[in-house]
């Protein structure tokens, strides 16, 4: 049987950081709003953008939607030059896809990561992407991980999750099965070695997978 893996995005297998602050503030200064620090922000990033929006104003909800489309506008003209692969991706991936189903499962909107996903030529390695838009309950809830395997028609066996925030553990442990965490991302380290086995990168995660795979 083909072990299923499923990846989070942003700070799991992408460098986003630029283009999420840069949208963030950007749409903060359009509705004159006072711009929070960017480590706030980044503390935040794995939520969906609303969700963010609300944590950090809560006194502005009845500017959440007026917020959230003036972000997408301005991330529209900035996330393909302003988003990257994290090191050892590519090679990751790679290796992943050899013995593995692979999806993506993630708190983006469904506008652009497809168009992200092949601007970075690493699209033709999943089978699925599930994204904000596909569910009614992202991640922390099982909803997203569960469609993922309902996709790609699989089981929670030998099925994984890799991710960099506690949403993307949280899921994977409601969903039952596997997750991973990375430090590579946007994460609390501590509170993620609370519930997973923590590495690096996801090149090391892989690597993990792989030696389990062969014992």
């Amino acid at each position: 049987m083909k072990y299923t893996i499923l990846f989070d995005l942003d700070g799991t297998l992408i460098d986003s950081t630029n283009a999420i602050l840069n949208s963030f503030k950007d749409a903060l200064r359009i509705l004159n709003l006072d711009v929070k620090e960017d480590e706030k922000i980044k503390d935040l990033i794995g939520h969906p953008l609303k969700n963010m929006f609300a944590m950090l104003y809560p006194s502005n909800s009845n500017l959440i939607d007026k917020f959230a489309k003036t972000y997408r506008e301005c991330y529209s003209k900035i996330y393909l030059e302003q988003t990257t692969l994290l090191p050892k991706v590519n090679e990751t991936l790679h290796l992943a896809y050899d013995f593995a189903d692979l999806g993506i499962v993630t708190t983006k909107g469904g506008t652009f990561t497809p168009i992200l996903l092949e601007s970075l030529g690493i699209k033709k390695f999943f089978k699925t992407l599930i994204t904000l838009d596909d569910v009614k309950k992202p991640k922390p809830d099982a909803e997203p991980i569960l469609l993922a395997l309902d996709k790609l028609n699989k089981t929670q066996e030998n099925a994984y999750m890799i991710g960099d925030t506690i949403l993307d553990v949280q899921a994977s442990l409601a969903a039952n099965i596997t997750p991973i965490a990375l430090s590579c991302g946007y994460g609390d380290e501590n509170e993620l070695k609370k519930y997973s086995q923590i590495f690096p990168s996801a090149y090391e995660a892989i690597c993990h997978i792989l030696n389990i795979k062969q014992i």
